[in-house]
């Protein structure tokens, strides 16, 4: 089946979230929601995800899954806002149980914060499917960026999360705790071995140079002739070798903080405090 797929772009932090729609029903699932949140004042908002929502139910649709790819560094995730709305389950990788170790040791996280994933409905493995009404999903392991990125794949199309980018413009970066550019290579292989006529959904776009528009669909064909990074036959060694030089060369994201904070938690914030307040930590010198 080829669903039906509505993007929703966030320019505040280049991320795009999708609704993806049986075209036979009225079921969907969100990929990749954005909770607005301002980082000098510590204050959130949600016209991005109310867009989401009012879209949803205009066009009379049942949510069945809030999927996503990875723990994102970039962004708040508004699953539990959108799922509180309209419903839906919040499905990510189980290797999410190594992501929560991994940054509920840098947060200095107490005993009260479970590393299990429960804090999620449904934890996926390579291999798993899963159905929006009559369509299936299928998920594919891809780490590299982080050690629980999924890809989904859901008839002709597949939301690859942070492992490819437009074509012009690559792929993600893979030094922050856990990642591997040699796993995302080989990831990326995965998805690319999908038949050319796949529709691939990326979850961020930055405008390569000399590109005016954003962009977010390609497909496997494009990626493999002309992905900047591992298209045209370009070997693990010589991605890797130029992965890691120039993720050397990156700051950190704006929002990298809060996001994991908050995303490993499945988008929910840390317990208010005695006085109601809950509160986002600041390691020194931990990343």
């Amino acid at each position: 089946m080829s669903p039906e797929v509505k993007a929703f772009f966030d320019e505040a932090t280049n991320t795009i979230s999708y609704v993806v729609r049986d075209p036979a029903g009225r079921a969907c699932a969100v990929i990749d929601s954005v909770l607005d949140f301002d980082h000098a004042s510590g204050r959130t908002s949600t016209a991005s995800a109310d867009a989401i929502i009012d879209w949803i139910r205009d066009e009379g649709l049942e949510v069945a899954w809030l999927l996503e790819t990875h723990v994102h560094a970039d962004h708040l995730s508004a699953a539990p806002y959108i799922q509180e709305a309209v419903g839906g389950k919040v499905g990510i990788g189980d290797r999410i149980t190594v992501v929560q170790d991994t940054f509920g040791k840098i947060f200095n996280e107490g005993t009260e914060f479970q590393r299990d994933g429960s804090q999620f409905d449904q934890l996926f493995q390579e291999g798993d499917s899963f159905h929006i009404g009559q369509m299936r999903g299928d998920v594919l392991h891809t780490p590299g960026h982080t050690p629980a990125c999924l890809t989904y794949v859901i008839g002709d199309a597949a939301f690859v999360g942070d492992t490819l980018f437009q074509p012009d413009y690559g792929t993600a970066r893979c030094d922050f705790p856990g990642g591997s550019a040699r796993d995302l290579y080989r990831s990326i292989q995965k998805i690319l071995a999908l038949p050319d006529e796949t529709r691939i959904f990326t979850c961020h776009d930055y405008k390569a140079e000399g590109r005016d528009t954003y962009a977010w669909e390609s497909t496997v064909g494009e990626q493999k002739a002309k992905n900047v990074h591992v298209g045209a036959g370009k070997t693990e060694d010589d991605f890797v070798a130029m992965r890691e030089a120039r993720d050397a060369k990156l700051g950190m994201p704006r929002l990298i903080l809060p996001s994991l904070q908050v995303n490993m938690r499945a988008g929910h914030f840390p317990e208010p405090e005695d006085n109601g307040t809950s509160y986002l930590k600041v390691p020194i010198n931990k990343l």
